[in-house]
């Protein structure tokens, strides 16, 4: 049998990772039939079919399982062995893979901006999803989240600034409704509901003096991005919590009104994160160097 090259074997995990040939065809920059053929020829060469296919789904048969379980820890040490001799030169080149939230990929840009335009070679491939993946077994360098969501076995490295929810409304919402004085008070408003990635409603969280509430609020809409959010707070639907990086622009044009300032202390910020069992390719301690000077400069 004819060895199988690495670039079939990133088809076979890109499609088994995303369950559907187009969207991995999208990731890894191919060709939807060109995918579809290099994964045929493993499968022919191999003798096995490693897909169930359908028109409407695409699930990995029972031999197609134990054969990504085999191949994709294989295929990580030798990416990191690729990117351990490439960081042996000069300027760092290639692929780096990061995972993130929509949100947190809008904070960030500057830095990641930065960074690119410091190291022309490196190619920067940013994943948005709401849902919080495995980055290792999803073919990902590092992720970007939160800091008190990321897992416990990885290295976090901070972007520096903490955050804060606002609750938010518009002025004509204040014109008709009292602003309220405390978090209980909510529950006489109409409040723009957040639904989480798992599709769970998310509860507000509040704190003072040791005090701490999680509110349920009731409202006529629930939405699930922050840019929807602050169009239904603007046109006087209900109050919204977002954090303030998202509605700074509007509290200082005066389209939105805050409330409850006290009650909505500090967070931990968003952090990049990456296992630490593995090389470290030179493009991501590229982008932590970068990272560390702007969270320094803001510090300064």
């Amino acid at each position: 049998m004819k060895t199988s090259g690495l670039a079939e074997l990133e088809a076979v995990l890109a499609v088994a990772r995303h369950r559907s040939f187009r969207v991995a065809a999208q990731d890894l920059g191919l060709s939807t039939s060109a995918l579809s053929y290099a994964v045929a020829g493993l499968e022919a060469r191999l003798g096995v079919r490693l897909f169930n296919r359908t028109t409407r789904s695409v699930s990995l048969s029972q031999a197609g399982a134990q054969f990504v379980d085999s191949v994709a820890p294989a295929l990580s040490t030798i990416r990191d062995a690729i990117d351990q001799a490439g960081s042996l030169g000069a300027t760092p080149s290639g692929t780096l893979r990061l995972n993130t939230s929509a949100g947190a990929a809008r904070q960030v840009m500057p830095v990641l901006i930065d960074f690119l335009q410091r190291y022309p070679a490196m190619h920067l491939d940013l994943v948005t999803e709401g849902r919080l993946v495995d980055i290792v077994a999803d073919g990902f360098d590092a992720g970007i989240r939160l800091n008190d969501i990321v897992p416990q076995d990885m290295i976090a490295v901070p972007f520096g600034d903490r955050q804060r929810f606002a609750v938010v409304g518009s002025p004509a919402y204040f014109a008709r409704h009292a602003a309220p004085r405390t978090p209980l008070e909510l529950h006489q408003h109409r409040c723009i509901r957040a639904r989480l990635p798992s599709g769970l409603l998310y509860h507000w969280e509040f704190e003072r003096f040791g005090e701490t509430l999680r509110i349920n609020g009731e409202g006529a809409v629930t939405l699930d991005e922050p840019e929807l959010m602050l169009a239904a707070a603007r046109a006087g639907l209900g109050l919204a919590y977002l954090t303030e990086w998202n509605v700074a622009a509007d509290l200082a044009a005066g389209t939105l009104v805050r409330v409850l300032e006290e009650w909505t202390p500090p967070l931990d910020g968003l952090c990049l994160y990456y296992p630490g069992r593995r090389h470290v390719p030179a493009g991501l301690r590229a982008l932590i160097q970068v990272i560390r000077e702007h969270a320094e400069a803001r510090r300064a």
